[in-house]
């Protein structure tokens, strides 16, 4: 059940809302959210979470023809109304609030356009969707990473093929996922709570699944709840343990929603934020802060550490391997931008889909059927893929400039929380 304090502002909203000026903030919400649940009637992915009254969500069956044009004239009114209330300069108006309205709206109509048939390349879509202006890098700049991979990884093979063979040292037996991932989550949970008030209430559940093109995901239930759903189509290496616990849970996906919800949904009343649309600004700062959360809860050494000497003993892995097997992942880690290049390639038509599997194969050392998943991802979700490193990279340098210091934990995660309970963007974050 939601919280007593959301009921009230649900049931005053409901009860009030023809007293409200038709182009107030709280009415420009309400329609915004309701604008967002109907696009989700045509395309299920759209809306990734949703929290607020059940009477907005849509009462009428979706029609039997995409209504394009109605659903990008409601946007451009919805941000005609935004633009009005900027310009009334009104004492009382959140401008940060509005202008991210308008932000989310603009990704809103993008989608609806892009729904109805429309392509765009993959800069303009990233710029339009997630309000993020992605850099360009040259293949050398990859091909001189993985020249050091091969000297690490000594062989006569193709390259993706030793770092498969030597990643598979590394792989958690499938009847051990549950006790592994239970042991990194209870610890990044631990970090978390030192620095974080978590509700009581708060939890969520765990599922192995299949036949997706992802590997893990969150789904936020609202009131402090979540479902996790961890993808068991491929081998889980022992280092997506921290990963997934870290991304999808403390202090990532599960963190970053509840956040919202208790900050802006039930203490401001901000019921935009009631509605979690996937395609949107939000998920720059959603993926971006989940995979730096990594590092705060595992900062530097402590990773290794931790890896070592719990996560290895649990499947038996010797311990004189960590060292080894952290080079190779801090390496590869370094290639994360080629999957950018590889997709911005793929989706403006320059290289056809089976070039576009080799490249991820060589650069991002895949398998050759894991390659074809990643494609599937990329197909899929298009340029969402800046989101996981440059959105990273960007929440990175956010919080260095403002003053983040790993050995200030306090500081750091009082500024990490801000960034978290905040409407923020690409465009917003200190650079």
């Amino acid at each position: 059940m939601k919280n007593t304090f959301l009921v009230l502002i649900c049931l005053l909203l409901a009860n009030c809302s023809t007293k409200l000026k038709p182009d107030s903030i709280e009415v420009i919400a309400e329609e915004y959210v309701r604008l967002v649940l109907q696009v989700g009637q045509y395309d299920s992915a759209v809306v990734d979470a949703y929290f607020g009254p059940e009477e907005w969500k849509p009462n009428e069956q979706k029609a039997a023809i995409f209504p394009e044009e109605t659903l990008v004239n409601s946007a451009n009114d919805l941000l005609s109304k935004c633009k009005t209330l900027l310009e009334s300069k009104s004492p009382n108006l959140d401008i940060r609030r509005v202008e991210m309205l308008q932000k989310q709206l603009i990704a809103l109509r993008t989608k609806v356009q892009m729904i109805g048939g429309k392509t765009y390349s993959f800069d303009e879509e990233a710029a339009l969707l997630y309000d993020a202006e992605p850099p360009f890098y040259p293949l050398s700049y990859f091909d001189k990473l993985l020249d050091e991979m091969d000297q690490l990884l000594n062989g006569d093979a193709v390259l993706s093929s030793r770092y498969t063979k030597f990643m598979e040292q590394f792989i958690i037996p499938k009847n051990m996922l549950d006790s592994v991932f239970s042991v990194a989550t209870a610890e990044s949970r631990a970090i978390t709570k030192q620095y974080l008030d978590l509700p009581t209430q708060e939890n969520f559940v765990l599922e192995y699944v299949n036949d997706k093109v992802w590997s893990g995901y969150n789904y936020y239930q609202g009131d402090s709840q979540s479902l996790i759903q961890i993808n068991t189509d491929f081998p889980i290496h022992i280092d997506r343990a921290i990963d997934l616990a870290s991304h999808e849970g403390y202090p990532g996906h599960h963190i970053y929603m509840m956040l919202l919800d208790q900050n802006l949904v039930n203490t401001k009343g901000w019921m935009e934020y009631s509605v979690y649309p996937l395609f949107s600004p939000l998920s720059f700062i959603s993926e971006g802060s989940a995979n730096y959360g990594i590092d705060m809860v595992f900062p530097g050494e402590k990773r290794l550490a931790f890896e070592r000497d719990v996560l290895f003993p649990i499947i038996g892995i010797s311990k004189m391997k960590a060292e080894k097997f952290h080079k190779v992942q801090e390496l590869k880690a370094k290639l994360k931008y080629a999957e950018n290049e590889i997709a911005r390639r793929y989706l403006n038509g320059i290289i056809e889909r089976e070039e576009a599997v080799g490249m991820i194969e060589t650069y991002l050392l895949f398998s050759p059927k894991k390659a074809i998943q990643r494609l599937n991802f990329i197909e899929t979700n298009r340029s969402y893929v800046i989101n996981y490193n440059l959105g990273r990279d960007q929440v990175a340098k956010h919080m260095k400039l403002s003053g983040a210091d790993p050995e200030l934990p306090e500081k750091r995660w009082q500024i990490f929380k801000e960034l978290l309970s905040n409407p923020y963007s690409s465009s917003t974050l200190k650079k």
